[in-house]
This record gives structure tokens, C-alpha cells and sequence, in this order.
């Protein structure tokens, strides 16, 4: 079959600079293997299948894989698909558009030049376990004293955060991926006063496919939902990640009563058909 194809940056106002994604319009007649095959040819950390809706309220349906897994939600996936469906000709129904994936009705909404997500509730929360918790210091060379607070904030793929003092020792890691294997590690650390830099926040994700994330939108709503809620961070605030692998991608965060809304620019910088 043929059908659409689109390339999108998600999370930065400048194309190439953000996180990419593959998304395929009008998958439905595609297989379970040949989404994996070709997720798998992609290898990008995400690719996206767009289809009809099989729930009310939902305006498409989206099943996002891995070159590995499929995931129940992931967040530039997420606004990405948004994206390029509205580019798409894609009409939401209501005042937003609602997304169908495997984690359930994800809201999506305009914010001027930027699309933003509802974050999704966390679904596992918490301390992390010790033997956990010792084997993510060890895979990222930090120790109990770098810590501030540290705590499970995984909405769907499995992320656990990790709260350090400054934003140069979040740019300090120097991840050994054989040591984190099978985990999904975010570290994010405040910016200091006077430094020059537009974001509150630098955060990493290092993924548990061993390579560091350039921008990840669930890793940062489950932070947002943590930080605010702990008192470490304010209501809005703006994210960077990908610093360390030359991108600039930037996530802007705001909280409303228990709400956490994630918003981030979309650009599509490939157009085109897939055969498969």
C-alpha cells in the first residue's frame, strides 16, 4: 500500500534541532508486523501510525512504536501525530482535538504557534526502589549526595525522575547505557541565576534502548506532575533538553489546579508517500 508520509520536529521552534518524528497517515490496512518493520527501518526513538477512532469522543486513533516495543503514550509522539493529522486536513470535532492511543483520550489544544498535551495521570509513583535507585546512580555516576529528591513519574513508558541541584551537573552526566539498560532515567536540574540560558530547567532522558533522548514529552509531564506537586518547581515553567546531542529543544510547562499542560512547536520537515 501507499499512503502519507511526514518527518516531524517536535519541541523546537527551529527544524532539525528538536526530536524527530516518522508518523504514516491511513495505517489501518497496515499489519501488526508491518508497523513494527517499519518502525524498526525507521529508527527513530518513535514512529507513528494514524487511524480511525474506536472510541467516542476521539478524533483519530495513534498506536506509537519503538524500533523495539510498541508504548501505551509518549508525548512528542503525541503532538507530533497531532500535527501533522491537523496539517493533515484532520477536523477536531470539539474546541480540541482528542487523541485515541493505547493509554487512553489524550487532550491536545493550540497555544499560539505551539501544540500542548494534557498529561496523562501518572500511573506509577513514589519512591524508587533501593536496588533500582543504586543501579541508576551507577549507570549515570552520581551518588546519594548529588540527589535532592528522587521519585517514579511514569505516565505509560516508565520514567523515574531525578532531581540535582544545578543544571551543570545535569550537563555533567556521562551516561554508561550498559549500566543502564532496560531503565528510562530522567535527571533534571534548576538553572542558576545569571546564567545564560532561556530555560528554568535542563533535563535528560536517557532511555532504556541506550541512547540519550534529544526531547521527551512524557518524561517531562510526569516531572512537571512531581515537581510542581513537591514544591521544587513553579506552576509554568520552560524545559531544554538535548543540549548534550546539539539540539535545543524546549518544553513549556503550566499547571492548572491538578492539571499538568505540555506544549512545544511541531514542524514538518519531511513530506511525502510511503509504499509498504
Amino acid at each position: 500500500m501507499s499512503t502519507r508520509f511526514t518527518q516531524v520536529d517536535v519541541f523546537s521552534a527551529h527544524p532539525t534541532r528538536g526530536n524527530a518524528l516518522a508518523v504514516v497517515h491511513d495505517a489501518d490496512r497496515l499489519t501488526d508486523e508491518q508497523m513494527a518493520a517499519f518502525a524498526r527501518w525507521t529508527n527513530l526513538s518513535e514512529t507513528t501510525f494514524l487511524l480511525k477512532p474506536t472510541l467516542e469522543g476521539a478524533d483519530y486513533r495513534v498506536r506509537i512504536l519503538t524500533p523495539l516495543q510498541e508504548l501505551p503514550f509518549a508525548g512528542h509522539p503525541t503532538l507530533g501525530s497531532c500535527h501533522a493529522w491537523l496539517e493533515a486536513g484532520g477536523q477536531a470535532a470539539g474546541d480540541r482535538v482528542v487523541q485515541q492511543c493505547a493509554g487512553g483520550l489524550i487532550e491536545v489544544r493550540r497555544e499560539g504557534e505551539r501544540l500542548a498535551f494534557k498529561g496523562p495521570p501518572l500511573v506509577r509513583l513514589g519512591a524508587i526502589e533501593p536496588d533500582i535507585f543504586a543501579k541508576a546512580l551507577a549507570g549515570t555516576g552520581l551518588t546519594p549526595a548529588d540527589v535532592v529528591d528522587s521519585a517514579w513519574v511514569d505516565n505509560g513508558p516508565g520514567w523515574m525522575g531525578f532531581l540535582l541541584r544545578s543544571r551543570a551537573q545535569v550537563l555533567a552526566i556521562k551516561p554508561d547505557f550498559a549500566r543502564l539498560k532496560g531503565m528510562r532515567v530522567g535527571i533534571v536540574g534548576p538553572s542558576e541565576k545569571g546564567e545564560d540560558t532561556d530555560c528554568d530547567f535542563e533535563v535528560r532522558g536517557f532511555t532504556a534502548a541506550g541512547f540519550e533522548d534529544a526531547a521527551t514529552g512524557s518524561l517531562n509531564a510526569g516531572l512537571a506532575l512531581w515537581l510542581t506537586e513537591a514544591g521544587h518547581a513553579p506552576h509554568s515553567y520552560v524545559a531544554a533538553q538535548g543540549t548534550m546531542i546539539g539540539r535545543s529543544a524546549r518544553l513549556f510547562i503550566a499547571r492548572h489546579d491538578a492539571d499538568i499542560w505540555l506544549g512545544g512547536h511541531c514542524r514538518s520537515v519531511i513530506s511525502g508517500k510511503v509504499s509498504l
